[in-house]
């Protein structure tokens, strides 16, 4: 496959660095991964290891989930900064100008005490890590670095805001900054300033460990480049409604609108996120000077962007922020008028494109308007090819009909990974989603149990999953069963042909002729070898994918709940998972060997 068109593109000067060339990697969030040198979390001295092994496994690219600082929900798609990065992450091992073994106590003490919780992440080790990163600054004096007092020079833009911010909310942290006192709310810099000066020492406290991170990221994308390993960070689209960035220009969001997504067959009254979508007109007015400084502190980190939500880009769907959350679907898209979509998406991406010399990716799933496909190919990037929803007419597509100037995956951080997928949703349909296209009223429930009854294996469906029957053969056979209100019927039909016979379906497409009744590490071989084998550019899979192909592994990550984040849920579980094997075990292991075997044949090394 001949990738050369792309250097025509206007991405062309961007894709001549990197080369457009086959290539594959993997995606991973840094909270999961773990070392024995590890302290409660996965921190960028643990980033040196993985980049080895991805090295030895032949992998060139190291997609990283946002490492933004966030919130008490823990979301990184929902940070409290579009530019800080969060503590947590620190590694006290590389902290500059300073001896972390002078401190070796406390930290095998705040280790020893957050451990992982049921294998989940323990988030209380970032108040930890916090702690004792004050007691050691005390113990410097930052003021009298060079490239501290450069740094805080240099990034006046946000810094300052950040750290204000930060004070602020230290003063009751489930209190949003819309609740602030007048003078803080509406940022009055007589007040900025007292805040400034009566909290001297905690802000350049905050300063040193943005800095100390900084540094350290820094450091970490010089290593992967050494080791031939592009990084690509993952810039969230949105921002929390309660973060620095809404609090310091107010004026850049419309805080009267919820940004979210429209109802589909998944989520019958639509999504509402909470976070506010953009005022273009005003970024614009400011000639996009807080899109263009974003990219900027970006590409200290990374060679390459995931632009999050690309299709935001072109136009968001919104309700209003001040209805319940739980009421109804209305909404509607921002911009209005579908005429208007291209150019707007057009214009910002020229302007994010001219700001960096990063190569965007683009995250395009989810309800897509015509004109994103277009884009993508005139700008010569990377969208995404998602193997089970790359379906037509109900059957998976040949991974040689994916786009060129594509990534092709098997599983997102929002959705199952492929083993539970196939294990526990292939062939089966949400059991709540059902309900609501038979019994849409909720007046019939005596039908509706009948219904499935007749229509499903009910003890083979579990976890809000209905698994349909073998002989429910045809969509007029389910129908007659179903009988559902006529404005459903359309719908109601489409979700069983999406997904009756599915496993048989998958089966063919991999070219396996016996139904498997359970996942297997053989079955997720086939699985990844489509991807790899596909037509895209980029073949980056979850770093979950790959280690299921160890048997023991797979046991492992094969559990209901076992997945990085479940969209529409706020769960104690999202964004909490951790990686069934540390890296230092993963290094010794002989799974490299497996998987640079598969990319030789796909000729991605």
């Amino acid at each position: 496959m001949d990738y050369n068109y792309l250097l025509q593109t206007n991405t062309g000067y961007k894709w001549q660095k990197i080369g457009a060339k086959r290539r594959a990697g993997i995606a991973v969030p840094l909270f999961s991964v773990h070392s024995e040198n590890s302290c409660g979390i996965g921190d960028f001295n643990d980033l040196k290891l993985l980049i080895d092994w991805c090295t030895e496994c032949s992998f060139s690219i190291l997609q990283l989930l946002p490492l933004n600082d966030v919130g008490n929900d823990y979301a990184p798609y929902n940070s409290v900064s579009t530019f800080a990065l969060d503590p947590m992450y620190i590694s006290f091992k590389l902290l500059k100008y300073c001896n972390a073994s002078n401190f070796s106590s406390d930290i095998l003490e705040i280790k020893n005490v957050n451990r992982p919780i049921f294998g989940r992440v323990n988030y209380r080790i970032k108040e930890a890590k916090i702690n004792l990163l004050r007691k050691i600054f005390k113990s410097l004096h930052a003021e009298e670095i060079r490239e501290f007092t450069n740094f805080v020079n240099n990034n006046s833009y946000w810094l300052r805001d950040y750290a204000i911010f930060k004070i602020l909310k230290s003063k009751d942290e489930n209190m949003q900054w819309e609740e602030f006192n007048d003078k803080g709310k509406l940022r009055t810099q007589e007040y900025l300033l007292k805040i400034e000066a009566d909290n001297k020492n905690e802000i350049t406290f905050i300063f040193w460990i943005q800095w100390q991170l900084f540094e350290q990221f820094k450091e970490i994308k010089t290593y992967a480049g050494e080791k031939g390993i592009y990084i690509m960070g993952d810039l969230p689209f949105l921002v929390s409604r309660d973060s620095a960035d809404v609090w310091s220009h107010q004026n850049y969001f419309r805080l009267d609108l919820s940004a979210g997504a429209p109802p589909d067959m998944y989520f019958a009254l639509g999504q509402k996120w909470g976070m506010p979508p953009y005022d273009w007109n005003n970024i614009a007015n400011d000639r996009f000077v807080y899109i263009k400084e974003r990219l900027k502190y970006a590409e200290n980190f990374y060679d390459m962007f995931r632009i999050d939500h690309f299709i935001g880009l072109f136009r968001v769907w919104t309700s209003s922020y001040y209805e319940e959350k739980s009421g109804s679907a209305g909404g509607s898209y921002l911009p209005h008028e579908e005429y208007l979509w291209e150019e707007h998406g057009r214009k910002i991406l020229d302007i994010m494109n001219s700001a960096t010399g990063m190569l965007p990716c683009a995250e395009d799933l989810g309800t897509v308007p015509e004109c994103s496909y277009r884009v993508l190919q005139d700008y010569g990037i990377p969208g995404i090819d998602f193997q089970r929803y790359m379906k037509s007419n109900f059957y998976f597509r040949s991974p040689f009909e994916y786009r060129p100037n594509s990534c092709a995956v098997i599983s997102t951080h929002d959705s199952s990974f492929f083993p539970n997928w196939w294990q526990y949703e292939a062939g089966t349909v949400d059991k709540h989603l059902f309900e609501i296209l038979v019994n849409p009223n909720n007046d019939n429930n005596m039908h509706l149990r009948a219904v499935e009854e007749k229509l499903f294996d009910l003890k083979n469906s579990r976890y809000g999953r209905l698994r349909w029957r073998d002989e429910i053969s045809n969509v007029e056979t389910m129908l007659y069963l179903a009988q559902p209100v006529p404005e459903k019927v359309s719908q109601l039909s489409y979700l069983y042909m999406e997904s009756y016979a599915e496993k048989k379906k998958f089966c063919e497409f991999l070219g396996v002729s016996e139904l498997p009744n359970n996942i297997s590490s053989q079955l997720i071989y086939l699985g990844l070898q489509k991807a790899n084998v596909s037509k895209s550019i980029f073949s980056i899979q979850l770093i979950h994918e790959y280690l299921a192909l160890d048997k023991d592994l797979l046991s492992k990550i094969t559990r209901w709940g076992c997945r990085i984040n479940t969209p529409g849920k706020v769960s104690k579980n999202n964004w909490s998972v951790r990686l069934p094997i540390s890296l230092d075990r993963l290094l010794d292991s002989n799974l490299k060997d497996t998987i640079k075997a598969m990319l030789a044949e796909s000729n991605r090394l």
